[in-house]
């Protein structure tokens, strides 16, 4: 984004001329590398550059993509689901901020909060905690202030109740639950803002991978609750990032 006001500035006082800023607008909406092409005007359309999903791609695919992005003035590339072996060669090659618990790594530097709100990350058990990292993960790089409230499961109620003053002051509330998912109706019945819930595949067999905490988290009787799939931490800290930032300039 910051490329293209640099276009029309240099326009503007005539460093550029009309048909070169045109030339290199046609060039820049996507780049072709073969194997991928590179969305570079998607930070124009929505505000977020395109982010990299990093497993099923060779590391020197990773590589290749983010450099590219970066060229193209992108301060920062996200990568998700970035396995540890893969984050140890990529941040060789480039200066790589990984989170290992949230498989998540993040090349360049977090945006600045930029939105006044926060973000309340909260889970039923220390098991969701690598699908709820790479959420919070996700929203600090995105420009947000996060707090993190893990292992606040209803099979002990009272150490959510400890946190009133948390998940009542919140922007949005991301909750991560496995098992049968309580926890989102539980949150959606206390506080009045947008609560974002996520099932993961944590529990036993006819937990079925995530599956039963994802249709009792569709099936909330709690108003204001959203559903993303099952291990989406990704999806749900991009949603949360987007409802953080309404009203607020770009």
């Amino acid at each position: 984004m910051k490329t293209i006001q640099q276009l029309l500035l240099d326009v503007s006082t005539g460093a550029l001329s009309v048909e070169e800023a045109l030339l290199r607008l046609k060039m820049q909406p996507f780049e072709d590398l073969d194997f991928a092409k590179i969305d570079h005007h998607r930070a124009v359309r929505q505000g977020v550059p395109e982010v990299i999903y990093g497993a099923g791609k060779t590391t020197e695919q990773i590589v290749r993509i983010a450099q590219s992005m970066r060229s193209a003035g992108q301060e920062s590339v996200l990568i998700t689901r970035l396995s540890a072996e893969k984050a140890k060669t990529v941040g060789h090659a480039l200066p790589l901020h990984y989170n290992e618990m949230g498989r998540i790594g993040l090349v360049g530097t977090a945006s600045t909060p930029s939105a006044p709100g926060t973000i309340v990350v909260a889970t039923g058990g220390t098991s969701d905690m690598p699908v709820a990292e790479e959420a919070a993960f996700t929203a600090e790089a995105l420009g947000n202030h996060v707090t993190r409230l893990y292992d606040v499961g209803v099979a002990g109620l009272h150490r959510l109740l400890s946190h009133l003053d948390t998940i009542m002051s919140a922007r949005v509330i991301i909750a991560l639950a496995g098992m049968e998912g309580a926890l989102a109706s539980v949150i959606g019945g206390l506080v009045d803002c947008p609560v974002i819930a996520v099932p993961t595949s944590v529990g036993y067999g006819a937990a079925f991978g995530g599956v039963s905490a994802l249709l009792s988290m569709l099936n909330s009787c709690a108003s204001g609750v959203s559903v993303v799939n099952i291990d989406n931490g990704f999806g749900a800290g991009y949603l949360a990032s987007q409802i953080n930032h309404m009203g607020v300039p770009a």
